[in-house]
Protein backbone atom coordinates (compact mmCIF):
# COMPACT_ATOMS: atom_id res chain seq x y z
CA UNK A 1 0.00 0.00 0.00
CA UNK A 2 0.95 3.50 -0.72
CA UNK A 3 1.52 6.17 1.60
CA UNK A 4 -0.67 8.55 -0.70
CA UNK A 5 -3.85 6.46 -0.12
CA UNK A 6 -6.64 7.78 2.19
CA UNK A 7 -7.84 6.13 5.65
CA UNK A 8 -10.75 4.69 4.58
CA UNK A 9 -8.69 3.07 2.07
CA UNK A 10 -6.30 2.00 4.69
CA UNK A 11 -8.64 0.51 6.78
CA UNK A 12 -9.36 -2.21 4.39
CA UNK A 13 -6.23 -3.05 2.43
CA UNK A 14 -2.89 -2.10 4.22
CA UNK A 15 -0.79 -5.13 5.65
CA UNK A 16 -2.40 -7.79 3.37
CA UNK A 17 -1.71 -9.58 0.00
CA UNK A 18 -4.11 -12.12 -1.39
CA UNK A 19 -3.11 -15.27 0.07
CA UNK A 20 -0.17 -16.90 -3.08
CA UNK A 21 -1.03 -20.09 -2.22
CA UNK A 22 -4.78 -20.63 -1.57
CA UNK A 23 -5.78 -16.87 -3.46
CA UNK A 24 -7.83 -16.24 -0.17
CA UNK A 25 -9.05 -12.78 -0.48
CA UNK A 26 -9.92 -12.44 3.03
CA UNK A 27 -7.37 -12.86 5.88
CA UNK A 28 -6.98 -15.58 6.90
CA UNK A 29 -7.26 -17.40 10.88
CA UNK A 30 -3.57 -18.78 11.32
CA UNK A 31 -5.22 -21.00 14.68
CA UNK A 32 -1.58 -22.01 15.44
CA UNK A 33 1.33 -21.90 18.33
CA UNK A 34 4.41 -22.48 16.22
CA UNK A 35 5.68 -22.82 13.05
CA UNK A 36 8.03 -25.23 11.00
CA UNK A 37 11.88 -24.29 10.34
CA UNK A 38 12.86 -24.82 6.77
CA UNK A 39 16.12 -25.79 8.22
CA UNK A 40 18.45 -26.01 11.42
CA UNK A 41 20.56 -22.83 10.37
CA UNK A 42 16.66 -21.25 9.70
CA UNK A 43 15.59 -21.96 13.59
CA UNK A 44 18.82 -20.68 15.06
CA UNK A 45 18.95 -17.37 12.81
CA UNK A 46 14.72 -16.34 13.58
CA UNK A 47 15.77 -16.81 17.32
CA UNK A 48 19.41 -14.41 17.25
CA UNK A 49 17.15 -12.29 15.75
CA UNK A 50 19.75 -12.55 11.95
CA UNK A 51 16.28 -13.03 10.21
CA UNK A 52 12.86 -12.11 10.74
CA UNK A 53 9.73 -14.73 10.15
CA UNK A 54 7.59 -16.59 12.62
CA UNK A 55 8.42 -19.02 16.05
CA UNK A 56 5.60 -18.98 17.78
CA UNK A 57 2.23 -17.46 18.42
CA UNK A 58 3.22 -16.04 22.05
CA UNK A 59 5.66 -13.74 19.81
CA UNK A 60 4.56 -13.37 16.37
CA UNK A 61 1.39 -13.96 14.05
CA UNK A 62 0.76 -13.89 10.54
CA UNK A 63 -3.18 -12.83 11.30
CA UNK A 64 -1.80 -10.57 14.15
CA UNK A 65 0.82 -9.47 11.51
CA UNK A 66 -1.86 -7.84 8.82
CA UNK A 67 -3.85 -6.44 12.19
CA UNK A 68 0.27 -4.80 13.76
CA UNK A 69 0.40 -3.67 9.76
CA UNK A 70 -2.80 -1.90 9.02
CA UNK A 71 -3.59 0.12 12.60
CA UNK A 72 0.79 1.39 11.58
CA UNK A 73 -0.42 2.36 8.38
CA UNK A 74 -3.63 4.36 10.35
CA UNK A 75 -1.74 6.15 12.84
CA UNK A 76 1.31 7.10 9.86
CA UNK A 77 4.32 4.49 12.25
CA UNK A 78 6.92 2.41 11.16
CA UNK A 79 5.63 -0.60 12.87
CA UNK A 80 3.22 -1.95 15.39
CA UNK A 81 2.70 -4.67 18.17
CA UNK A 82 -0.44 -6.13 19.14
CA UNK A 83 -1.34 -7.56 22.85
CA UNK A 84 -4.00 -8.85 24.90
CA UNK A 85 -5.54 -5.99 25.87
CA UNK A 86 -4.97 -1.78 25.98
CA UNK A 87 -3.74 -1.93 29.90
CA UNK A 88 -1.02 -4.64 28.56
CA UNK A 89 -0.04 -2.59 25.50
CA UNK A 90 0.63 0.53 27.85
CA UNK A 91 2.60 -1.65 30.28
CA UNK A 92 4.74 -3.20 27.47
CA UNK A 93 5.39 0.10 25.90
CA UNK A 94 5.99 1.76 29.13
CA UNK A 95 8.24 -0.92 30.93
CA UNK A 96 9.97 -1.25 27.51
CA UNK A 97 12.05 2.14 28.29
CA UNK A 98 11.71 2.18 32.56
CA UNK A 99 13.85 0.40 35.17
CA UNK A 100 13.39 0.46 38.75
CA UNK A 101 14.38 4.30 40.17
CA UNK A 102 12.87 6.02 36.68
CA UNK A 103 9.95 7.95 36.85
CA UNK A 104 7.07 9.47 34.34
CA UNK A 105 5.33 12.36 34.21
CA UNK A 106 1.60 11.40 33.29
CA UNK A 107 -1.80 13.44 32.94
CA UNK A 108 -3.89 12.75 35.81
CA UNK A 109 -6.84 12.59 33.05
CA UNK A 110 -7.27 8.85 32.88
CA UNK A 111 -8.73 6.17 32.45
CA UNK A 112 -8.84 3.99 36.28
CA UNK A 113 -7.54 1.38 35.05
CA UNK A 114 -4.81 3.47 33.59
CA UNK A 115 -4.68 5.51 36.56
CA UNK A 116 -4.44 2.66 39.27
CA UNK A 117 -1.83 0.55 37.16
CA UNK A 118 0.51 3.66 37.05
CA UNK A 119 0.04 4.18 41.09
CA UNK A 120 0.14 1.02 42.18
CA UNK A 121 1.47 -1.70 40.01
CA UNK A 122 4.31 0.03 38.35
CA UNK A 123 5.73 1.10 42.29
CA UNK A 124 5.87 -2.65 43.06
CA UNK A 125 8.91 -2.33 39.99
CA UNK A 126 10.15 0.38 41.43
CA UNK A 127 8.96 3.31 39.08
CA UNK A 128 7.31 6.05 40.08
CA UNK A 129 4.47 8.48 38.57
CA UNK A 130 4.13 12.02 39.04
CA UNK A 131 0.89 12.77 37.62
CA UNK A 132 0.27 16.44 36.46
CA UNK A 133 -2.40 18.76 36.01
CA UNK A 134 -4.31 17.78 33.06
CA UNK A 135 -4.88 21.50 31.90
CA UNK A 136 -1.70 22.56 32.89
CA UNK A 137 1.23 21.99 30.47
CA UNK A 138 3.92 23.85 32.85
CA UNK A 139 2.75 21.34 35.37
CA UNK A 140 3.68 18.62 33.57
CA UNK A 141 7.31 20.11 32.84
CA UNK A 142 7.70 21.50 36.94
CA UNK A 143 7.33 17.20 37.56
CA UNK A 144 10.18 16.35 35.16
CA UNK A 145 13.86 16.01 37.05
CA UNK A 146 16.72 13.88 35.87
CA UNK A 147 15.27 10.15 36.52
CA UNK A 148 12.23 10.91 34.26
CA UNK A 149 12.35 8.84 31.22
CA UNK A 150 8.91 9.56 29.65
CA UNK A 151 6.08 12.19 29.17
CA UNK A 152 2.19 10.15 29.17
CA UNK A 153 -1.16 11.54 27.95
CA UNK A 154 -4.77 10.21 26.38
CA UNK A 155 -5.75 11.67 23.35
CA UNK A 156 -8.93 12.39 24.88
CA UNK A 157 -8.84 12.27 28.58
CA UNK A 158 -11.40 9.77 30.20
CA UNK A 159 -14.10 10.48 32.03
CA UNK A 160 -13.05 14.59 31.61
CA UNK A 161 -13.23 14.48 27.79
CA UNK A 162 -9.94 17.26 28.35
CA UNK A 163 -7.76 17.85 25.07
CA UNK A 164 -5.03 19.28 25.85
CA UNK A 165 -2.28 21.67 23.89
CA UNK A 166 -0.62 18.74 22.05
CA UNK A 167 1.71 21.10 20.51
CA UNK A 168 2.87 22.74 24.33
CA UNK A 169 3.38 19.49 25.65
CA UNK A 170 5.34 17.80 22.55
CA UNK A 171 7.46 21.29 23.04
CA UNK A 172 8.49 20.08 26.57
CA UNK A 173 9.11 16.90 25.28
CA UNK A 174 11.47 17.65 23.22
CA UNK A 175 12.98 20.40 25.28
CA UNK A 176 13.96 17.41 27.56
CA UNK A 177 14.17 15.14 24.81
CA UNK A 178 12.06 12.70 26.08
CA UNK A 179 9.67 10.33 24.45
CA UNK A 180 6.04 11.74 24.29
CA UNK A 181 3.62 8.57 24.66
CA UNK A 182 -0.14 9.29 23.81
CA UNK A 183 -2.78 6.68 24.63
CA UNK A 184 -5.44 7.22 21.59
CA UNK A 185 -8.05 4.60 21.88
CA UNK A 186 -10.40 7.81 21.70
CA UNK A 187 -9.09 8.79 18.93
CA UNK A 188 -10.21 6.02 17.47
CA UNK A 189 -6.65 4.53 15.22
CA UNK A 190 -6.45 7.31 13.88
CA UNK A 191 -9.38 8.73 12.30
CA UNK A 192 -10.41 11.46 14.34
CA UNK A 193 -6.75 12.06 15.94
CA UNK A 194 -3.15 10.78 15.18
CA UNK A 195 -0.85 11.89 17.83
CA UNK A 196 2.12 10.82 15.56
CA UNK A 197 1.74 13.76 13.81
CA UNK A 198 1.65 16.23 16.32
CA UNK A 199 4.52 15.46 18.11
CA UNK A 200 4.11 11.96 19.82
CA UNK A 201 6.68 9.44 19.57
CA UNK A 202 4.53 6.00 20.79
CA UNK A 203 0.97 5.33 20.74
CA UNK A 204 -0.85 3.02 22.77
CA UNK A 205 -4.40 2.57 22.48
CA UNK A 206 -6.93 -0.18 23.26
CA UNK A 207 -8.86 -1.98 20.22
CA UNK A 208 -11.18 -3.45 22.25
CA UNK A 209 -13.21 -0.04 21.71
CA UNK A 210 -14.00 1.38 18.66
CA UNK A 211 -11.35 -0.45 16.42
CA UNK A 212 -12.58 -3.37 17.23
CA UNK A 213 -16.25 -1.55 17.25
CA UNK A 214 -18.95 -4.82 18.68
CA UNK A 215 -18.05 -5.35 22.02
CA UNK A 216 -16.99 -8.92 21.44
CA UNK A 217 -13.02 -8.95 21.02
CA UNK A 218 -10.14 -8.01 23.81
CA UNK A 219 -6.81 -6.64 22.14
CA UNK A 220 -4.26 -3.64 22.70
CA UNK A 221 -1.74 -2.16 20.53
CA UNK A 222 1.42 -0.45 19.83
CA UNK A 223 2.56 1.78 17.38
CA UNK A 224 6.05 3.14 17.03
CA UNK A 225 6.38 6.11 15.25
CA UNK A 226 9.92 5.41 14.53
CA UNK A 227 10.69 9.15 15.19
CA UNK A 228 12.92 9.02 18.40
CA UNK A 229 16.48 8.73 19.29
CA UNK A 230 16.40 5.83 21.96
CA UNK A 231 20.27 5.76 21.36
CA UNK A 232 20.69 9.15 23.08
CA UNK A 233 22.32 7.75 26.53
CA UNK A 234 19.18 7.96 28.24
CA UNK A 235 18.22 4.34 27.78
CA UNK A 236 21.01 1.80 28.08
CA UNK A 237 18.15 -1.24 27.05
CA UNK A 238 19.02 -0.08 23.59
CA UNK A 239 22.30 0.59 23.70
CA UNK A 240 24.15 -1.70 25.94
CA UNK A 241 24.39 -5.62 24.89
CA UNK A 242 21.29 -7.18 25.98
CA UNK A 243 21.33 -10.52 28.65
CA UNK A 244 18.58 -12.18 26.42
CA UNK A 245 20.61 -11.92 23.19
CA UNK A 246 23.65 -12.82 24.10
CA UNK A 247 24.97 -9.05 23.58
CA UNK A 248 22.78 -7.61 20.91
CA UNK A 249 22.81 -3.84 20.51
CA UNK A 250 19.27 -3.07 19.60
CA UNK A 251 20.32 0.60 18.60
CA UNK A 252 23.49 -0.56 16.37
CA UNK A 253 21.08 -3.38 14.53
CA UNK A 254 17.16 -1.58 14.60
CA UNK A 255 18.13 1.65 15.55
CA UNK A 256 18.80 5.28 13.15
CA UNK A 257 20.90 4.33 10.23
CA UNK A 258 20.51 0.83 11.25
CA UNK A 259 19.65 -1.75 8.08
CA UNK A 260 16.45 -1.68 8.69
CA UNK A 261 15.73 1.72 9.88
CA UNK A 262 14.36 3.04 13.32
CA UNK A 263 12.27 0.61 14.38
CA UNK A 264 14.33 -0.65 18.24
CA UNK A 265 11.19 0.52 20.11
CA UNK A 266 9.25 -2.15 18.35
CA UNK A 267 11.35 -4.77 17.90
CA UNK A 268 12.41 -4.76 21.76
CA UNK A 269 9.19 -4.11 23.17
CA UNK A 270 8.11 -7.78 21.26
CA UNK A 271 11.30 -10.13 21.78
CA UNK A 272 11.66 -8.96 25.78
CA UNK A 273 8.60 -7.59 26.52
CA UNK A 274 6.24 -9.61 24.68
CA UNK A 275 7.79 -12.93 24.70
CA UNK A 276 9.27 -12.53 28.63
CA UNK A 277 5.97 -11.07 30.23
CA UNK A 278 3.78 -13.09 28.02
CA UNK A 279 0.33 -10.79 27.07
CA UNK A 280 -0.12 -12.25 23.64
CA UNK A 281 -3.53 -11.69 21.65
CA UNK A 282 -4.98 -14.72 19.90
CA UNK A 283 -5.13 -15.11 15.82
CA UNK A 284 -8.95 -15.81 16.12
CA UNK A 285 -9.08 -12.03 18.31
CA UNK A 286 -6.81 -10.02 15.19
CA UNK A 287 -9.02 -11.80 12.96
CA UNK A 288 -12.23 -10.30 14.86
CA UNK A 289 -10.53 -6.66 15.12
CA UNK A 290 -9.57 -6.59 11.55
CA UNK A 291 -13.21 -7.16 10.29
CA UNK A 292 -13.90 -3.69 12.56
CA UNK A 293 -11.21 -2.26 11.29
CA UNK A 294 -12.73 -2.60 7.91
CA UNK A 295 -15.83 -0.23 8.77
CA UNK A 296 -14.22 1.95 11.28
CA UNK A 297 -14.76 5.23 9.56
CA UNK A 298 -18.40 4.52 8.65
CA UNK A 299 -18.52 3.32 12.19
CA UNK A 300 -17.05 6.62 14.23
CA UNK A 301 -18.50 9.00 12.17
CA UNK A 302 -22.07 8.17 13.19
CA UNK A 303 -20.98 7.49 16.58
CA UNK A 304 -19.46 11.22 17.01
CA UNK A 305 -22.45 12.75 14.87
CA UNK A 306 -24.69 10.98 17.28
CA UNK A 307 -22.48 11.74 20.91
CA UNK A 308 -22.95 15.91 19.50
CA UNK A 309 -26.17 15.71 19.06
CA UNK A 310 -27.04 14.09 22.54
CA UNK A 311 -24.21 16.20 24.06
CA UNK A 312 -26.67 19.59 22.76
CA UNK A 313 -29.81 17.75 23.77
CA UNK A 314 -28.67 16.89 26.72
CA UNK A 315 -26.78 20.28 27.78
CA UNK A 316 -30.60 21.82 27.10
CA UNK A 317 -32.41 19.71 29.03
CA UNK A 318 -34.05 20.93 32.55
CA UNK A 319 -32.84 17.90 34.42
CA UNK A 320 -29.16 17.83 33.43
CA UNK A 321 -26.57 20.22 35.65
CA UNK A 322 -23.67 20.08 33.27
CA UNK A 323 -22.39 18.27 30.10
CA UNK A 324 -18.79 17.53 29.24
CA UNK A 325 -17.70 17.03 25.51
CA UNK A 326 -15.12 18.61 23.72
CA UNK A 327 -17.66 18.97 21.02
CA UNK A 328 -19.93 21.52 22.67
CA UNK A 329 -18.86 25.45 22.62
CA UNK A 330 -19.03 25.60 26.23
CA UNK A 331 -16.70 22.89 26.73
CA UNK A 332 -13.09 24.72 28.19
CA UNK A 333 -11.46 22.53 25.54
CA UNK A 334 -13.61 22.92 22.50
CA UNK A 335 -10.56 25.18 21.00
CA UNK A 336 -8.24 22.74 21.57
CA UNK A 337 -10.92 19.92 19.89
CA UNK A 338 -11.17 22.15 17.04
CA UNK A 339 -7.60 22.50 16.44
CA UNK A 340 -6.46 18.92 17.00
CA UNK A 341 -9.49 17.10 16.67
CA UNK A 342 -10.71 15.97 12.71
CA UNK A 343 -14.02 14.53 11.49
CA UNK A 344 -15.66 14.86 15.05
CA UNK A 345 -15.30 15.71 18.57
CA UNK A 346 -15.51 11.88 19.92
CA UNK A 347 -18.13 9.61 20.67
CA UNK A 348 -18.17 9.39 24.49
CA UNK A 349 -19.86 12.18 26.88
CA UNK A 350 -20.29 12.55 30.36
CA UNK A 351 -23.04 14.45 32.36
CA UNK A 352 -24.22 15.45 35.93
CA UNK A 353 -27.54 15.57 37.21
CA UNK A 354 -29.33 18.01 38.85
CA UNK A 355 -29.32 15.89 42.04
CA UNK A 356 -26.98 13.70 44.47
CA UNK A 357 -25.37 10.44 43.57
CA UNK A 358 -28.25 8.70 44.08
CA UNK A 359 -30.26 10.02 41.13
CA UNK A 360 -27.80 9.30 38.85
CA UNK A 361 -27.70 5.77 39.83
CA UNK A 362 -31.25 5.67 39.65
CA UNK A 363 -31.34 6.94 35.75
CA UNK A 364 -29.19 4.14 35.16
CA UNK A 365 -31.07 1.81 36.65
CA UNK A 366 -34.50 3.36 34.71
CA UNK A 367 -32.68 2.88 30.96
CA UNK A 368 -34.12 0.32 28.88
CA UNK A 369 -32.30 0.65 25.70
CA UNK A 370 -28.97 1.83 26.84
CA UNK A 371 -26.81 -0.89 28.43
CA UNK A 372 -25.11 -0.41 31.77
CA UNK A 373 -21.36 -1.57 31.91
CA UNK A 374 -17.66 -1.06 31.43
CA UNK A 375 -16.94 -0.41 27.80
CA UNK A 376 -16.71 2.14 25.08
CA UNK A 377 -16.55 1.87 21.41
CA UNK A 378 -19.47 -0.77 20.81
CA UNK A 379 -21.64 -0.16 18.67
CA UNK A 380 -24.74 0.12 21.20
CA UNK A 381 -24.70 3.31 23.37
CA UNK A 382 -23.58 2.26 26.81
CA UNK A 383 -23.45 4.12 30.22
CA UNK A 384 -21.39 3.83 33.60
CA UNK A 385 -20.85 5.49 37.00
CA UNK A 386 -17.29 6.22 36.99
CA UNK A 387 -17.21 7.17 41.02
CA UNK A 388 -18.99 3.91 41.36
CA UNK A 389 -16.93 1.52 39.05
CA UNK A 390 -14.24 2.44 36.91
CA UNK A 391 -12.52 5.18 39.00
CA UNK A 392 -14.04 3.39 42.60
CA UNK A 393 -10.59 2.36 43.56
CA UNK A 394 -9.36 6.65 43.48
CA UNK A 395 -9.23 8.05 46.55
CA UNK A 396 -11.90 11.08 46.73
CA UNK A 397 -8.80 13.73 45.96
CA UNK A 398 -7.65 11.33 42.69
CA UNK A 399 -11.28 11.53 41.39
CA UNK A 400 -11.79 15.14 41.26
CA UNK A 401 -7.84 15.28 39.77
CA UNK A 402 -9.20 12.85 37.11
CA UNK A 403 -12.40 14.76 36.35
CA UNK A 404 -14.53 12.49 38.04
CA UNK A 405 -17.56 13.38 39.96
CA UNK A 406 -19.89 11.46 42.01
CA UNK A 407 -23.29 12.39 40.11
CA UNK A 408 -21.06 12.42 36.76
CA UNK A 409 -22.21 9.92 33.91
CA UNK A 410 -20.21 8.67 31.45
CA UNK A 411 -22.20 7.85 28.00
CA UNK A 412 -20.66 5.94 25.43
CA UNK A 413 -22.77 6.84 22.17
CA UNK A 414 -23.94 3.89 19.61
CA UNK A 415 -24.85 4.09 16.13
CA UNK A 416 -28.31 3.55 17.07
CA UNK A 417 -30.89 6.15 15.63
CA UNK A 418 -30.54 9.38 17.55
CA UNK A 419 -33.93 9.67 18.44
CA UNK A 420 -34.54 6.74 19.88
CA UNK A 421 -31.28 6.91 22.32
CA UNK A 422 -32.86 10.14 23.51
CA UNK A 423 -36.21 8.64 24.05
CA UNK A 424 -34.90 6.23 26.16
CA UNK A 425 -32.87 8.91 28.42
CA UNK A 426 -36.23 11.02 28.67
CA UNK A 427 -38.77 8.07 29.58
CA UNK A 428 -35.98 7.28 32.49
CA UNK A 429 -35.96 10.86 33.27
CA UNK A 430 -39.20 10.76 33.63
CA UNK A 431 -39.08 7.40 35.83
CA UNK A 432 -37.14 9.15 37.97
CA UNK A 433 -39.67 12.01 39.18
CA UNK A 434 -42.37 9.54 39.76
Amino acid sequence: MSASHKFETLQVHAGQEIDPTTGSRAVPIYQTTSYGFKNSEHGANLFALKEFGNIYTRIMNPTTDVFEKRVAALEGGVAGLAVASGQAAQFIALNNILQSGDNFVSSSHLYGGSYNQFKVGFKRLGIEVKFANGDDPADFEAKIDDKTKAIYLESIGNPAYSVVDFEKISAIANRHDLPLIVDNTFGAAGYLFKPLEHGAHVVVQSATKWIGGHGTSIGGIIVDGGSYNWGNGKFPQFTEPSEGYHGLVFNDVFGIGGPFGNIQFIIRARVEGLRDFGPAISPFNSFQLLQGLETLSLRVQRHVDNTLALAKWLEGHDDVKSVSYPGLESSPYHANAKKYLKNGFGAVLSFELKGDKSLATALVDNLKLVSHLANVGDAKTLIIQPSATTHQQLSDAEQAGAGVTPNQLRVSVGIEHIDDIKADFEQAFSAIKK
